[in-house]
């Protein structure tokens, strides 16, 4: 059995009398990048709080991490082996990425200042001398918070938002650390980000939390498997289209509008539907096929649940 590396149970947090998060159970097992899915004020930065110490939860409840209850002596050792960047890196801004880094060793009690060039190393910051930070790119200043976390080696790391802001390539670049992170470290990841199709590439985790309360946590093949593949075939004639593929045994297709029509079978190839439709003299405009996104998945999860 794979071991839990994180496990809320039943976690409540309340400002005032305005829930912030209602009941809130979650796991992450060990070796997961756990994507945290919702939208801003869902309570994803309140969760990460609570779970680094920096909040506490308003009743009952259980945060277990790394097989030590939050509450107990032993928390501090957990917290010790986990990193984390919530909400923004904080580093000093008239500094260079060494001398942040020197600081945050010496914090950490690290004497052996060596561990600072391999991991700028690994984020790719090797080379960044005497630039100081407030000179950084957004995506160099999201490195560095990485670095800063890396830096006592930790077995679980915590990323609240760090890919929102970047552009493309910077993107792409923090996709590659991540998932080195977490293969080449062996070091387990939750995350969360508004750019959900990048945790799709990332994630084989996810939990779904809407205005407080998580309601579904989900693996990446199950989500797979669950989304609808269709085709999408735009055609000059959607009512004779319709009667040809009735005529061949499609059952599962809806017209959604005076040119489209979205076929759930996905039995047969494109080009099949596509050879059928044009012997039978239907003007075919364009013919792709289509799955729901985990965009898509997440809005109609919030519907489901009464959301707005």
């Amino acid at each position: 059995m794979t071991e839990n590396i994180l496990t809320l149970n039943n976690v409540t947090k309340k400002f005032g009398n305005q829930f912030a998060l209602k009941d809130v159970s979650l796991t992450v097992k060990k070796g997961d990048i756990y994507g945290l899915i919702g939208r801003n004020g869902s309570g994803k930065t309140t969760i990460m709080k609570l779970i680094t110490d920096l909040s506490k939860e308003s009743s009952g409840g259980e945060i277990v991490l790394l097989n030590n209850r939050k509450g107990s002596k032993q928390y501090q050792k957990s917290l010790q082996r986990s990193g984390a960047v919530i909400e923004s890196p904080a580093a000093y801004s008239k500094l260079t990425a060494y001398q942040n880094m020197k600081i945050i060793c010496i914090q950490k009690g690290i004497h052996d200042f060596s561990v600072i060039d391999e991991v700028l190393g690994f984020v790719n910051l090797a080379d960044t001398g005497k630039k100081k930070f407030k000179n950084f790119s957004l995506g160099m200043k999201q490195r560095l918070g990485i670095a800063m976390a890396l830096v006592n080696n930790p077995d679980f790391l915590i990323l609240d938002e760090p890919i929102n802001g970047l552009d493309p390539i910077a993107i792409i670049e923090f996709r590659g650390i991540l998932e080195r992170i977490n293969q080449e470290r062996n070091t387990t990841i939750i995350i969360s980000s508004h750019i959900l199709t990048e945790l799709y590439q990332v994630s084989n985790r996810f939990g779904f939390i809407n205005e407080g309360e998580m309601i579904q946590e989900i693996s990446k093949e199950e989500f797979d498997n669950l989304v609808t593949k269709s085709i999408i075939v735009d055609v000059e004639d959607t009512k004779k289209a319709a009667m040809i593929l009735a005529e061949n045994q499609f059952t599962n297709f809806e017209v959604t509008n005076e040119n489209i029509i979205r076929i759930l079978d996905d039995r047969m190839e494109i080009k099949e539907i596509n050879k059928l439709l044009v012997q039978n003299d239907i003007l075919v405009n364009q013919i792709q096929k289509q799955e729901n996104s985990l965009e898509d998945y997440f809005t109609e999860l919030v519907k489901k649940a009464g959301g707005k």
